[in-house]
């Protein structure tokens, strides 16, 4: 679905630290410098826009994302939306020597020394976690007054919590159709509730996405996909927000009990009918129409973390859905 100036944004995941092995193998999908990937794609693009999707804010310097993300926005002529989290992995934050229980706080932080550097200037900031002297950021960002910036929201909590600050959400890539619903809707009602406008707010869904000539086709894809897929690579005890310390849930991760613990399995009816956008043209292009009524109105498609595809086939793959689904929404 295209943004507001009919250019489709493109979003990158940030991850690091992965153990190799039956669990967590080396083609999960790392992109460690996710800044230095989408230079590379602002130097070679005109229209699209460069998301991130998302930086896990917390395994950062905030002020490092905030020169960061102002440079690649005055690079490629203002095209830059910062989507961030903050985290849940318990593998990556061991990796940086992190406490996982202190993400929430760490991100709040982060994130308002962020806006702060790209707001004020000078700007100074007094933190539990981060402090500057008094600093100035250059260059500023290209966008006024900054970029977008979109938070990933998995939990109710979240969701309320960003909400009242007017920050749209990224929602959960894990959730059913009927989730992802509630979670815009009450979305809008809180944030509206705390005085904001949300007419013009541009929410975003993560979805894996796939689409086929026929109907029929795609359900086939869908089957020779999981088959050949072991979810337990992403579900499972070093992906979920497990505390290092005491081997429970980490402190703000309650919502996740069990979440990651279950064995990751999800059966491909359920899949089919309440979790991907998958089918032939007329189905997905139905979907997506679906997801914008719920409020969404970017989509953020997963067409191959969990398939192993050749990169040609990728390739054809994300082509034919130009064609045949975007103009729809043009």
């Amino acid at each position: 679905m295209a943004d507001r100036d009919h250019r489709a944004p493109g979003f990158h995941t940030d991850h690091h630290a992965r153990r190799p092995g039956p669990l967590d193998d080396r083609d999960y999908g790392t992109v460690p410098s996710i800044f230095t990937m989408l230079g590379y794609l602002a130097a070679r693009t005109e229209k699209l826009r460069l998301g991130t999707g998302v930086v896990v804010l917390p395994l950062h310097n905030p002020l490092h994302v905030a020169e960061q993300a102002a440079q690649l926005d005055l690079l490629s002529g203002g095209r830059v939306d910062l989507g961030l989290g903050r985290g849940y992995q318990s593998v990556e934050f061991e990796g940086f020597g992190m406490d996982l229980a202190e993400a929430r706080d760490r991100f709040d932080e982060g994130l308002d020394l962020i806006t702060g550097m790209w707001t004020r200037d000078p700007f100074r900031f007094e933190g539990r976690y981060y402090r500057t002297g008094e600093a100035s950021l250059t260059p500023k960002p290209l966008q006024t007054p900054h970029p977008p910036i979109y938070v990933a929201a998995v939990s109710p909590e979240t969701v309320e919590r960003y909400a009242r600050r007017g920050l749209p959400i990224l929602a959960d890539p894990a959730a059913p159709f009927k989730k992802v619903h509630g979670a815009a809707d009450n979305w809008h009602r809180i944030a509206e509730e705390a005085g904001h406008d949300t007419s013009a707010t541009d929410l975003v869904v993560s979805r894996a996405v796939w689409l086929a000539p026929t109907v029929e086709q795609a359900r086939a894809d869908q089957a020779h996909f999981e088959a050949s897929f072991d979810r337990s690579r992403i579900f499972n005890e070093k992906s979920a927000p497990i505390d290092s310390k005491t081997g429970q849930v980490a402190k703000g991760f309650e919502f996740w009990e069990g979440r990651y613990l279950k064995g990751g399995q999800v059966g491909n009816d359920f899949r089919w009918e309440q979790l991907e956008v998958i089918g032939d043209p007329e189905r997905v292009t139905g979907q997506i129409a679906m997801l914008q009524e719920f409020g969404f109105n970017h989509l953020m498609c997963d067409f191959g973390s969990t398939r192993h595809i050749p990169f040609e086939d990728l390739a054809k793959a994300i082509t034919f859905f130009a064609k045949e689904v975007i103009p729809a929404f043009r």
